[in-house]
């Protein structure tokens, strides 16, 4: 059984979170351990690394990590949502070090039962469990578990906000020479969106735009789509192109972001007093990708497909559609899956020599909720 797109994008998020952990866990025990051979720490508070306590470390790291990246991204990220960058990492450490507190007080008994080969319940392990609280150990471990935090916490921020492939990428060096790849393109645009800022004013306009990308989010992760950019009341969406069914999950999630949105008629009614309607084109073909930038590096995508995408998008409001597709979008797939194709016409775009046939789809369920 296949895994949800939105599942597997979660189980990316939070595998970084173990990675870091382990790495840095490692190291630190590798100091630790260095250390130590000239150092004679306190045999009732230190525990030795055997074999099998450092399997159940790892084990508990990892089993610790993961937890705490599920945290995150299931639930703390969206509960501090509202604040900037500095608090949301301060009050995520205080949250996360008390759990971590907690977490220690729990895994350490365990391991010193390990170390002696002895009963949890033993008085020596609880002794030493004392003696491990108010020792210098004690405080080692827990700086050592708040540096592996902040650089978590850290990497999780920086990802969520240039986007977690984009990152990838960067570290992998997928694009860091160009290479030619097929993508499937969806330029959207809010409709009316000038007279709509002019009546509510920039800073309600902002919040406007802030809830109405938000509502595309679920959308766009369902049907595997990634946020190439941001353009004022733009999206620009993008898709790999390996096979027709990307095609399919482009045309259903420009219905699913419609549905959405019409979800929300009440609530944008009444805390805007309009509800945000939009267009968009679709065109897929040949791009360049890679890392651009001096200053700020950057994995953009160039080439003619871009400019066509953008140039169909502008014919919505004059061909009366809300969408417009090339006739690389057009496969019979699509006739398969509840779609009406119909066609445009043939129309020579700005800009361009020759003449492209275009097609608006409807989707037959959609058509029947408006």
């Amino acid at each position: 059984m296949p895994i949800a797109p939105k599942t597997k994008r979660n189980i990316q998020r939070i595998i970084p979170f173990a990675i870091i952990w382990l790495i840095l866990g490692w190291i630190n025990l590798f100091t630790q351990e260095a250390v130590t051979l000239n150092t004679n720490l306190n045999p009732s508070s230190a525990i030795s690394i055997t074999t099998e306590v450092f399997i159940f470390a790892n084990f508990a790291l990892i089993v610790v990590s993961l937890l705490v990246g599920a945290i995150e991204v299931l639930w703390l990220d969206k509960l501090f949502n509202k604040k900037n960058f500095s608090k949301k990492i301060i009050y995520k450490l205080v949250f996360y070090t008390l759990f971590l507190l907690l977490v220690i007080l729990i895994t350490f008994p365990i391991a010193a039962a390990i170390e002696s080969e002895t009963s949890l319940f033993s008085a020596v392990i609880w002794t030493k469990f004392v003696n491990f609280i108010s020792s210098i150990e004690f405080a080692s471990t827990m700086v050592s578990i708040s540096f592996s935090l902040f650089v978590s916490l850290l990497y999780f921020e920086i990802s969520e906000n240039i986007g977690h492939g984009v990152l990838m990428n960067f570290f992998t060096g997928k694009y860091h020479r160009p290479i030619e790849e097929k993508r499937i393109f969806m330029f959207t645009d809010m409709k009316s969106s000038t007279t709509i800022a002019e009546q509510m004013g920039h800073i309600k306009y902002f919040e406007l735009l802030k809830a109405y990308y938000n509502d595309f989010s679920d959308a766009i992760v369902r049907f595997s789509g990634e946020i190439y950019q941001y353009i004022g009341d733009e999206i620009v969406i993008s898709w790999k192109y390996d096979n027709e069914e990307q095609l399919t999950n482009a045309i259903a999630c420009f219905f699913t972001m419609k549905k959405d949105l019409l979800k929300k008629t009440k609530w944008y009614q009444s805390n805007f007093g309009i509800v945000p309607t939009f267009k968009a084109g679709l065109h897929a073909g040949t791009v360049t990708t890679g890392e651009i930038g001096a200053l700020r590096k950057e994995i953009i995508f160039t080439g003619d497909v871009l400019n066509t995408t953008s140039r169909i998008q502008g014919l919505c409001n004059e061909m009366n559609v809300d969408l417009l597709v090339s006739q690389d979008i057009v496969t019979p797939t699509l006739s398969k899956n509840k779609y009406v194709i119909e066609p445009m016409g043939t129309v020579v775009l700005k800009g361009k020599e020759e003449s492209k046939p275009l097609f608006t789809i409807k989707q037959l369920e959609y058509e029947r909720v408006q």
